[in-house]
């Protein structure tokens, strides 16, 4: 079995929405954590678990600076979903391509005049 330690985690922090719009929010620049819960309807310490599943799978971080303690995204923490997805659709692309591969050997052969005419492939 593959593992996908990494993915899986960041995939279950991103699945929950509050999650979601710290990351959003976050994208814009750092915040403070009060920031950061000011527009959400739960206790602070609520927003302060939020926070830890985002910063244990690597997505953002935080550091505390006297008594306030500033998050911001960390660069490199999409980096196992973005390149999750590109193999992904990397392997779709291939498959789409002999698609259409099929297809266009599969007009050919019905049509006489198809095969004196050459094929366009996208690339």
């Amino acid at each position: 079995m593959l593992k996908y330690s990494d993915v899986d985690a960041s995939f279950r922090a991103l699945a929950e929405p509050t999650r979601r719009a710290i990351v959003e929010r976050l994208s814009g620049g750092p915040a403070t954590v009060s920031d950061l819960a000011a527009p959400f309807d739960m206790s602070f310490a609520a927003v302060v678990q939020h926070l830890q599943v985002l910063e244990g799978c690597g997505l953002i971080r935080s550091e505390k600076v006297g008594r306030v303690r500033t998050c911001r995204i960390e660069p490199m923490g999409l980096a196992p979903l973005a390149d999750w997805v590109a193999q992904r659709r990397a392997f779709m692309e291939r498959r789409f391509d002999r698609l259409g591969e099929l297809l266009a050997e599969a007009d050919s052969s019905e049509d006489p005049q198809a095969s004196t005419q050459t094929p366009i492939k996208d690339k």
